[in-house]
């Protein structure tokens, strides 16, 4: 959807863009006639020259750059690490994390000390970035990820003496930059810096790629935990040490002892709190994006319209999708934990069969009942006569995207399914319910991303109190009884007269009832949302909490074999958790935006 942007976003030629407050200019080439043009009026935004927009891609490049090489040095130590027999331990990834961190800390102190209290340093703020709701989650999964820190500083601290000292320093570093990181966002997140401009866009790319490097570390850690589950439920402990120096990665803890109760709860503990900490580095990496976005950017206010919305929950509802939204949530919740109890802790076949048939029969319904509101929701935008707004905004821009490529990881696990199941033979009742299980995913990841998008990309609602002066006039002129209306016109003028003429009873009444069917859809789509956030929730609760049937189901194993599967999963598993939280907080905006 083309986006056209009222006023050209730019940067601002004063000279509060290098490291020094007010010393020189964004860009020194600039010639003194330029300069003149610019002037040095922070709060309006004056024409761009080219060279000026030349520069500011240019100093965007740079920092992409840094944040590409850096990305890919992390990949690599990360996906090293992963395996015994490459000479790259899970402490030296835990060095580069650390450094990487302290950097990070180091430049948002800079940052909150100097860049932000320069003079005109922030001229404006996006009234769109950082919502409240964002901010709100971000400090939720902060909080988880600081009791994983303090979990995980326990279990290295139990056996500190045959660890390396990296293993007991990393968390520490972790719940700081987490703690100063979160702070940073909370009263920052809307910021459109003016000074520092390359230092401020090398540092945002630096924390982007930070959270991005420990969200890598942590998904592996994960998915390297869950393996060591898996082969420790079926097999003795001597074939499990064999097979760990056969080729498998072992965290260096594994080589020591932890055989006290009080280390076995941090070590399952942190464990559990993972998917916390996952969601919290991809909320902050977007977060970061956006702020990357505005450096340098101006807002006009007088056309860049500013909502001012209120989260009203209990108002104006039937309480239809909270009640049947509350349903999915707890059937879900208890789904999960006979999954776990009959999967992960039992090893008879029959359990493990009607685990799988319960989740998969609870999926379709969930799905089923989802792609089939999503669809009417958005029939229902079709008659909804608000405006689109086409304003430019990174922070929907970024929405779009993010839910339009987490997607991807799902898609790929249900179409890899989809093969697998239709290729092997014999077919039985959990590979059709398997198969009805992928096909519903792709449809409801699709019809809900219309639904989202199309949501965000409406004007909110005006105040229902406020008519038009047509209709104002109509209700001034109406009498007692609707079917003989009696219309009184001034005997001075017939400014009334066309009204009045016009307004016969059957008009009257359908001006009147427009505005409660204008409720009436917006009720019906704050239900739809209310009703997709719940399910949302519970469906990114079940896989983050150990309910993976992709790991448990035989026949994507026994089709794609032991080692390509696996890969497969743990690579596009992360994109779809993540997807279904930033659905959840789209999901928040378009309800309050109905």
């Amino acid at each position: 959807m083309t986006e056209e942007p009222v006023r050209k976003d730019s940067e601002i030629g004063h000279p509060n863009s290098s490291m020094g407050c007010g010393h020189k200019d964004d860009k020194a080439s600039l010639t003194s006639s330029q300069m003149a043009a610019f002037g040095y009026q922070p709060h309006q935004p004056p024409s761009t020259p080219a060279s000026k927009e030349v520069w500011k891609k240019g100093g965007r490049m740079f920092s992409i750059l840094l944040a590409v090489h850096l990305a890919l040095l992390a990949c690599t130590l990360v996906s090293s690490g992963a395996f015994e027999k490459i000479a790259v331990h899970d402490y030296d990834v835990f060095f580069l994390l650390t450094v990487m961190m302290l950097i990070v800390i180091i430049w948002i102190i800079f940052y909150l000390l100097s860049t932000s209290r320069c003079p005109a340093a922030i001229p404006c703020k996006d009234s769109h970035a950082g919502p409240i709701w964002l901010r709100g989650g971000l400090i939720l999964f902060a909080i988880f990820s600081l009791v994983m820190d303090v979990f995980k500083i326990g279990y290295y601290s139990s056996f500190y003496s045959c660890l390396s000292a990296i293993k007991i320093i990393y968390p520490i570093v972790q719940a700081i930059f987490v703690a100063v990181q979160t702070y940073f966002l909370w009263i920052s997140a809307k910021d459109c810096v003016h000074v520092h401009l390359n230092v401020t866009r090398c540092g945002l790319m630096l924390t982007l790629t930070t959270n991005l490097a420990v969200w890598m570390s942590a998904v592996t850690d994960e998915s390297v935990h869950k393996a060591h589950s898996k082969l420790k439920k079926n097999m003795t402990d001597e074939i499990f040490r064999w097979l760990l120096k056969a080729g498998m990665r072992s965290s260096s803890a594994e080589e020591c002892n932890c055989n006290s109760q009080v280390c076995q709860i941090f070590k399952n503990g942190y464990f559990w709190l993972y998917p916390f900490n996952i969601e919290y580095s991809l909320f902050a990496s977007a977060m970061v994006y956006v702020m990357w976005k505005n450096v340098g950017r101006f807002i006009d206010h007088h056309s860049h319209h500013i909502h001012r919305l209120k989260f009203r929950l209990f108002r104006r509802t039937f309480f239809v999708g909270i009640v049947l939204g509350l349903i999915i949530l707890v059937s879900g919740l208890g789904v999960l934990i006979l999954y776990e109890v009959q999967v992960n802790s039992s090893t008879e076949s029959s359990k493990k069969s009607q685990a799988l048939t319960m989740y998969y029969i609870f999926n379709i319904v969930c799905l089923g009942l989802m792609s089939l509101v999503c669809i009417g929701g958005s029939v229902i935008y079709r008659f909804d006569k608000r405006d689109m707004d086409r304003h430019k905004n990174p922070t929907r821009t970024l929405d779009v995207a993010l839910l339009m490529g987490a997607a991807l990881g799902q898609y790929a696990i249900s179409y890899y399914s989809i093969v697998a199941i239709v290729a092997s033979t014999p077919r039985d009742a959990i590979s059709a319910l398997n198969l009805t299980y992928a096909l519903l995913m792709i449809a409801q990841h699709t019809f809900q991303n219309i639904f989202i998008i199309e949501g965000l990309h409406r004007q909110p609602p005006k105040e229902e109190h406020k008519h038009s002066s047509h209709q104002k006039d109509l209700y001034g002129l109406t009498f007692v009884n609707i079917s003989t209306v009696s219309l009184r016109v001034p005997d001075n003028g017939s400014a009334l007269a066309p009204a009045a003429e016009a307004a016969r009873p059957s008009e009257l009444v359908r001006s009147l009832a427009a505005p409660k069917k204008m409720n009436w859809r917006r009720k019906f789509l704050r239900e739809i949302s209310m009703f997709l956030l719940l399910s949302n929730i519970i469906l990114w609760i079940m896989p983050a909490f150990g309910a993976r049937p992709q790991f448990d189901n035989d026949t994507e194993l026994n089709f794609y074999g032991d080692s390509m599967w696996p890969a497969i999963v743990d690579i596009c598993l992360p994109f779809g958790i993540f997807y279904r939280m930033h659905a959840v907080a789209s999901l928040l905006e378009v309800y309050i935006m109905s």
